[in-house]
């Protein structure tokens, strides 16, 4: 029987998270929490890890409570603007060696009006950026079938974001490549939205595997080119 991982309690939650976003509500609804979203969180962590091992076997599904797939819910106060809690759930799937080296994971980000699922590598060092762009130069027929096929932009997106990208080809790259603007890429990640009708859904596991496979070709040629196993 389909399993529903996330339901519209999840969502519901995070909204009213949204306009009470202190610590005396967090306390007074943090067994909701547990109940609501990590627990069930753990388990879709749990049985879809097993599943992701179809696209590539090196990527982590850790359902650990501390340390494993699912982030925290506690914003670094640094960056939160006096509002001490995330108001998404967010699931990393991280490469065996990502601990190590900037490497390539799939990730899953779920929140009321803007749920997506995500995969690649996000604003990696300077030097890793210049070798997975000599690789796109190099290869432009590989990188084509990886990240310009039908299959992988009927469902993804790369580069959505004017900031993702340089300002110019570096001049050591090939000006007539062509798919110039990705040896422009800054973050080598792409995206495509989720709908809660589609993550509070039964056939969730399945429905996210196939996007995960759609871009198995996409995160393989990242791999490749930073030297880590797909």
């Amino acid at each position: 029987m389909p399993t529903r991982y996330f339901t519209r309690a999840v969502f519901e939650f995070l909204k009213e998270l949204a306009r009470n976003n202190n610590k005396p509500w967090w306390e007074e609804n943090k067994e909701r929490y547990i109940n609501t979203i990590r627990e069930p969180a753990l388990d879709f962590i749990t049985d879809f890890g097993q599943r992701l091992e179809e696209v590539s076997p090196h990527f982590v599904a850790d359902p650990r409570v501390n340390g494993g797939s699912l982030m925290r819910p506690y914003r670094d106060m640094r960056f939160a603007k006096g509002e001490p809690y995330k108001t998404n759930v967010g699931i990393q799937f991280r490469h065996e060696q990502g601990r190590d080296v900037h490497a390539p994971g799939f990730y899953l980000h779920v929140e009321p009006g803007q749920s997506f699922a995500g995969v690649g590598l996000w604003n990696p060092e300077t030097k890793v950026a210049r070798t997975i762009r000599q690789s796109i130069s190099d290869d432009p027929a590989t990188w084509g079938q990886a990240a310009h096929s039908d299959s992988f932009e009927r469902t993804w997106e790369i580069g959505g974001h004017a900031e993702d990208r340089l300002k110019r080809i570096p001049k050591e790259l090939d000006p007539d490549h062509p798919y110039p603007d990705d040896l422009r890429l800054k973050s080598f990640t792409a995206g495509t939205r989720l709908t809660q009708k589609s993550v509070t859904s039964g056939d969730f596991v399945e429905e996210l595997l196939t996007m995960y496979s759609a871009a198995g070709p996409y995160a393989r040629f990242l791999c490749t080119a930073i030297g880590v196993s797909f």
